[in-house]
């Protein structure tokens, strides 16, 4: 059901030789840039009628209107499961209790008497989450997109879900009972590119956003790459992964189950578990069968991610060749499942999100964990950071000099200019002071 990979002895490579050797799925945004071209501009020339024609097209569904009425939203958190509501509730508090220690404060540095630096963090004024609605229904995305930009001090929050043929061209009610828990009330019912589209054109319906946040498929991923420069995007999110380093001591029943978990979400959907035991290689595959046997979205999903190129069992020398396995892959989720796991961890260079022992499966993470579960894929976690209050704040610097302070480091100024042939630089300096400049002390 699942490839392994032998990099013992010689084979373990330094350099980015190493992440060549690891599996990864297939995953071509630039050849779904040139499809999902069209459709954005759609949206861009024909606005509304442009998304009811998608969601006719892509979901089935002959929409009235674009935008979810205020009812709905009200409606769908009346009729949820009691349990439900208290689950996603959980969630969203321990969220809040995370996020709200991310915000940044105002700092002043004096670099010299009469001169400062000041950064200040300015949330930006609109942003578009997406809550992906196919293969599954994610409440917990709303969740995990909503809580930061809220905790930033966004003003204007917007949540796009596809249309749902089943519930009359709304989202699904659980999307929305999420948005009516949290106070989103400007909900769209738009999947896909055409959603990203929407954000960033903006329709009759909706004001464009200044940024665009969220995970979701191949087409979602091209859209925003198709309209980076004209917002801002958390990240080309590709199919999620998981990844595992783990010992003798791990239990073969946890990890087979957390691999599981992960293939579960989608056929492209990576599971990866590098270890130096042999012994513990077999028994989660033999673990495997039974559990596999035993879940749903078998054939359709679990069978087909377990055993692609991008899932595999990675044999290693020992731990210490396991962290450079683990970094070289960058997991958007990894576990470490070895004796003294929490200082295997602070090891760790490259990780979406890491999950120390037994007890801090990737599935606590995905909804109660009060960490975020956007995270960066594709081993992209060697540069990206998962989604987080920073992501919806940008740092501006105010400068405040004094005229003396100015004059102290003019003739710096001036040089400085003169070397990268910018003469107009350094006449902005002279012009404030009867040149000659008095030289630094």
């Amino acid at each position: 059901m699942i490839s392994r990979i032998d990099l013992r002895g010689d084979a373990l490579v330094d350099g980015p030789a190493l992440r060549d050797l690891l599996p990864r799925a297939d995953f071509d945004v630039a050849a779904a840039l040139e499809k999902v071209r069209p459709i954005c501009e759609d949206v861009h020339h024909r606005g509304d009628a442009a998304l009811i024609d998608a969601a006719e097209r892509f979901d089935g569904v002959r929409l009235d209107q674009v935008r979810v009425p205020a009812a709905a939203l009200t409606r769908a958190l009346e009729e949820l499961d009691p349990a439900v509501r208290a689950a996603l509730e959980e969630s969203i508090r321990r969220a809040r209790i995370v996020h709200r220690e991310q915000r940044r404060e105002t700092r002043t540095t004096q670099v010299v008497p009469g001169g400062s630096v000041t950064e200040k963090w300015v949330p930006v004024d609109r942003v578009g989450l997406y809550a992906p609605g196919g293969r599954s229904v994610y409440p917990s995305s709303v969740i995990m997109n909503v809580v930061p930009a809220q905790e930033a001090g966004v003003g204007s929050v917007a949540l796009a879900s596809p249309a749902q043929a089943g519930f009359g061209g709304l989202p699904h009610p659980t999307i929305l009972a999420a948005c009516a828990l949290l106070g989103v009330d400007e909900v769209y019912a738009a999947g896909g590119a055409t959603a990203v589209a929407m954000f960033a054109y903006g329709t009759e319906s909706c004001a464009p956003a200044n940024m665009v946040t969220g995970p979701g498929n191949i087409w979602v991923a091209a859209a925003k790459r198709y309209f980076t420069g004209r917002i801002g995007i958390d990240a080309e999110a590709g199919p999620t992964e998981i990844a595992v380093l783990a010992d003798d001591t791990a239990d073969p029943v946890h990890v087979a189950s957390d691999l599981i978990s992960q293939a579960e979400h989608d056929p492209l959907a990576a599971a990866v578990l590098v270890t130096d035991s042999v012994e513990l290689a077999d028994a989660v595959e033999k673990e495997l069968e039974p559990q596999v046997a035993a879940t749903r979205h078998v054939d359709d999903r679990i069978v087909p991610a377990l055993s692609g190129r991008q899932s595999a069992i990675v044999l290693v020398d020992g731990v210490d060749e396991g962290l450079k396995v683990v970094d070289a892959y960058g997991a958007e989720h990894l576990e470490i499942q070895t004796a003294d796991a929490a200082a295997v961890a602070d090891r760790v260079r490259n990780a979406g999100a890491i999950f120390i022992g037994p007890w801090a499966p990737v599935s606590l993470g995905d909804y109660a964990a009060g960490s975020n579960h956007v995270l960066p894929t594709g081993g992209c976690a060697c540069h990206s950071s998962g989604l987080s209050v920073q992501s919806f704040l940008r740092g501006i610097h105010i400068v405040d000099y004094t005229r003396d302070a100015l004059a102290d480091v003019a003739h710096h100024v001036v040089t400085l200019a003169e070397a990268e042939d910018l003469p107009a630089h350094g006449a902005a300096i002279k012009a404030r002071f009867d040149w000659k400049v008095p030289q630094g002390k």
